[in-house]
């Protein structure tokens, strides 16, 4: 929540730069920033985030299923792969070769990047440096298209999958997303249940205030006078855009990684709750049966007698 003040600004900041700067050719109607080109998708570079540990249910599984399914639909194509989070790493790791400095490809899917540790502790310097080796690439020409797959969080039991694309940006503040997959009913009352025993709210937070009052920036009726030329500020704050877009994807699945584990570990304690009181009502009926049978032993021995 603390990091949307800055995105939502950096986004009206950009949007008021391009109703000044010249991003489009007068003449063949082409983008001037390599960032808004487009090109035929045939080299991809896919960024999975996921948990570095565990015990948080299907967090992980369904995360690496939405980014099989979606190495699947690009079947054809070559795909480098850049994993945050250790789940993710060996998961693709088991399946896909690590490619070398230098070397030739070793298959149409490869890992390019490995960063384990780095979810619970994100910082948007990292983020940047995942950003800028991605566009580097594009830039150059050689990817063609640079995709993002992580957990959305909105609520405990609002979140769903996504994958969106990062290159090419389409529009300034809107995202392109090419898969998604919400949370299943019985998921979101596993998860409901979790967050009241545990007192958190069900609720999203609301923001439209402070959203409202960032994006007067771009809407109010003023003519801002830029230090440098907008077309100049366009470009150096276009690679800022796509490194918060992957700041804010670590952010939301470190959120709903939280309440994965949250949601997992409440299901544990009541399973073991319950299997504790199954076992001690066998146990009771055990022992009751016990000592029925030692009664009517000694009540027979003595009639016997």
């Amino acid at each position: 929540m603390a990091a949307r003040p800055y995105a939502q600004m950096l986004v009206n900041v950009l949007r008021s730069l391009v109703s000044r700067a010249d991003i489009y050719d007068p003449v063949t109607g082409e983008p001037t920033h390599p960032l808004l080109v487009r090109r035929e998708e045939k080299n991809i570079v896919l960024i999975v985030v996921t948990g570095d540990k565990g015990l948080s249910g299907a967090f992980n599984a369904n995360l690496l299923k939405a980014t099989m399914r979606f190495l699947e639909t690009k079947a054809g194509k070559n795909v480098d792969l850049v994993t945050i989070g250790r789940k993710g790493r060996d998961f693709l790791r088991r399946r896909f070769p690590v490619a070398e400095d230098g070397a030739e490809r070793k298959g149409s899917t490869q890992i390019v990047g490995e960063h384990v540790g780095v979810l619970g502790k994100a910082d948007f310097e990292f983020a940047g440096e995942v950003a800028q080796k991605a566009i580097d690439r594009y830039v150059l020409g050689e990817v063609d298209a640079v995709y993002l797959v992580y957990n959305e969080f909105k609520s405990v039991i609002a979140q769903r999958l996504v994958v969106d694309k990062l290159l090419p940006i389409r529009a300034i503040g809107e995202r392109e997303t090419a898969q998604a997959e919400e949370l299943t009913k019985e998921q979101r009352e596993q998860a409901a249940e979790a967050a009241l025993t545990a007192g958190v709210s069900l609720e999203q937070v609301d923001t439209r205030e402070a959203d409202e009052k960032a994006k007067q920036f771009g809407t109010s009726q003023v003519d801002y006078i830029y230090e440098q030329p907008p077309a100049e500020l366009f470009a150096g704050l276009l690679p800022k855009y796509v490194a918060i877009e992957i700041y804010h994807a670590m952010l939301e699945s470190w959120a709903a990684f939280n309440a994965a584990q949250m949601t997992a570990m409440e299901s544990a304690t009541n399973n073991a709750s319950d299997m504790i009181d199954s076992l001690t009502l066998v146990m009771n009926r055990v022992r009751q049966a016990a000592i029925t049978k030692e009664i009517i032993e000694i009540v027979s021995g003595a009639a016997a007698l």
